[in-house]
């Protein structure tokens, strides 16, 4: 099995590495072409306004001046050359993508990139305790190591949907504390309480630097914030199809379109 592996913290961080732990459970046939340094919360945007690069670090082994969207692209048309893997993974990221999170997440975009070109794509998070409950001492990626073999191989076995994702986000606990894997649905972030902090740099210019600490969420049942919140792995399916269905026919009624 051919895996393709990306990420948006950059081809350098930890978590990446724990990813490559976790692919090479699975096969020995691994790619990566991955950002060269950090784009969180890039989204799913593509690089326009200038040219991208890539560049070889190794065998088999990648980075792209750009976004995790240019990294998955260019992975297939030119590191790959065309030939398609049989699987994307994107991940493992230093930080929570759950609820509306994924609509920032250059993680969860990469994994949508994949989707839309028709392959099985899995983006993998692990959650971070606050950095005051943060233990020095714990390895914080640890839920993922322990855990991601276990989340993936299932889901191989799975039968794959075309235009579909799979967002995996794993605990901010020790692995011998994780209670299990539960499948379930995205939640609701309410982001109308973000922070943003004001400041001045050493030149007396102002800036602005977006903070998430304060955002409130609801642990509505069956969410994979209520997952995570229970100390269990949240797998959520996710879709690209984003048409609200039950607005079409007030609409098209609005527009007197018979459709």
């Amino acid at each position: 099995m051919r895996i393709l592996l990306t990420n948006d913290d950059g081809v350098n961080a930890p978590g990446f590495a724990i990813l490559e732990e976790i692919a090479r459970t699975l096969s020995d046939d691994i790619w990566v072409c991955a950002p060269a340094e950090e784009m969180s919360g890039a989204g799913h945007s593509l690089t326009l306004n200038m040219p991208v690069r890539l560049r070889k670090l190794a065998e088999r082994r990648f980075c792209v001046t750009g976004t995790p969207t240019d990294s998955v692209t260019l992975g297939l048309r030119k590191v790959l050359d065309g030939t398609a893997p049989d699987l994307i993974l994107s991940g493992v990221n230093r930080g929570a993508n759950l609820g509306d999170d994924i609509t920032y997440s250059g993680t969860v975009s990469a994994a949508m990139e994949g989707a839309l070109a028709g392959i099985r794509s899995i983006a993998l998070s692990q959650v971070l305790a606050p950095i005051e409950d943060r233990d020095p001492e714990h390895d914080m990626f640890e839920a993922a190591r322990q855990w991601g073999h276990r989340v993936l191989a299932p889901l191989l076995d799975q039968p794959f949907t075309e235009r579909t994702l799979i967002n995996v986000n794993f605990p901010p606990l020790p692995g011998s504390r994780v209670k299990g894997i539960r499948v379930v649905r995205q939640g609701f972030h309410d982001y109308s309480r973000g922070s943003v902090v004001e400041g001045k740099d050493p030149r007396g210019i102002t800036y602005y630097w977006f903070g998430l600490h304060s955002i409130e969420h609801t642990l509505d049942h069956g969410t994979d914030l209520e997952a995570i919140d229970d100390g269990y792995i949240a797998v959520t399916p996710l879709q690209l199809e984003l048409t609200h269905e039950a607005s079409l026919a007030s609409l098209r009624q609005a527009f007197d379109d018979p459709a």
